[in-house]
């Protein structure tokens, strides 16, 4: 993502137009493009600042539901994020298992089942069988 233009430039484009010259104009002379100055001159007379907005920092409508979540987490700690997601659908919570997910990832909790819901067997290479002489080491 683009960084926004310094406050420097802002205030000049600013104060280019103040002082009688068209937002165009200023956008030209300094370099940036018409639809920015119309914004930050349209921002400095209605609120008093052209600061860049405040970017990024979206929240999550789970973070309303934190508290239900991280407890049904507590209660059988090797639940599913799919499970999760049903659980909270019964309560009434739309989501998705990504949406989830995303909510434990900030917390920085790993959701993973338990070693009894895993595979049966060994993992890696399995076992030889003895050579034709037995097993034994030739010497």
């Amino acid at each position: 993502m683009p960084k926004a233009c310094s406050e420097d430039l802002r205030a000049r484009v600013i104060e280019a137009v103040e002082a009688g010259g068209s937002r165009r104009g200023a956008a030209k002379r300094f370099a940036v493009s018409a639809s920015s100055a119309v914004k930050w001159v349209a921002r400095w007379r209605r609120t008093g600042s052209a600061a860049a907005k405040p970017a990024g920092g979206s929240r999550s409508p789970l973070e309303a539901h934190a508290g239900l979540l991280l407890g049904l987490l507590a209660e059988q700690p090797d639940r599913t994020l799919v499970e999760l997601r049903d659980l909270l659908a019964e309560r009434g919570v739309a989501t998705s298992r990504t949406a989830v997910w995303r909510f434990f990832e900030r917390r920085r909790i790993s959701v993973k089942k338990n070693r009894a819901g895993q595979r049966a067997g060994a993992a890696g290479r399995a076992c030889r069988t003895p050579g034709l002489g037995g097993g034994a080491a030739l010497a």
